[in-house]
């Protein structure tokens, strides 16, 4: 988490706002798309086959009645040398505003996001995550997750390890919104959750 400073006074909805790039994502193709394309190239089709697994054989469908290609399970919360946290993000994600992990001030952790992917391929994922304390954002980053075919397995992302803040000024409640969204701004998910920094994991 960067430094603790203050900036401007924001809401929730902008978590979901980025910076203007001049990226322009390629157009999404199927399944059915990629496994028609360039078929006599042994070296590609072999690529595909490891790619798609088992969306090569047919649909993966993990929950019927879900119409979304990308399912975000879990978000936990890894402490160095502490048992794992984990937020619950199926059913009423309001109720997260009631629960706050603890964290050590200065503390190095990691967050992974445990979500499947079903139907057809989901392009360039992205976790957005901004941290807020007082109404004041204090963090504010975008993790490239990557691009995912189906699976009937759970898949996940690990943010790389950054320290919690520490002082005397640190300590306190703040605020996240949470974003997974991906290139073509599908919002797949977006949640709120809390954390408390303490001079100890007990105080």
């Amino acid at each position: 988490m960067a430094d603790i400073e203050e900036q401007q006074v924001t809401t929730p909805e902008d978590v979901d706002k980025e910076p203007e790039s001049n990226y322009k994502p390629p157009p999404e193709k199927t399944i059915s798309e990629l496994l028609e394309i360039d078929q006599e190239d042994e070296s590609l089709r072999k690529y595909k086959e490891t790619l798609l697994g088992q969306a090569q054989i047919g649909p993966i469908i993990v929950e019927p009645d879900n119409p979304k290609k990308v399912i975000v399970k879990r978000l936990v919360l890894i402490p160095v040398d502490r048992p794992e946290l984990s937020l619950d993000l199926t059913g009423d994600i309001s109720r997260l505003k009631q629960e706050t992990f603890v964290i050590k001030e200065g503390v190095s952790y990691k967050i992974r996001i445990e979500f499947f992917v079903q139907r057809e391929i989901v392009h360039g994922l992205k976790y957005v995550q901004k941290t807020s304390k007082m109404g004041i954002t204090v963090d504010k980053m975008t993790h490239m997750v990557g691009s995912y075919a189906p699976k009937t397995e759970i898949q996940s992302y690990t943010t790389p390890a950054e320290d919690a803040p520490s002082g005397m000024l640190a300590r306190g409640s703040y605020t996240v919104h949470s974003l997974f969204t991906d290139d073509d701004k599908n919002e797949h998910l977006k949640w709120e959750w809390t954390f408390e920094i303490k001079k100890d994991w007990k105080d």
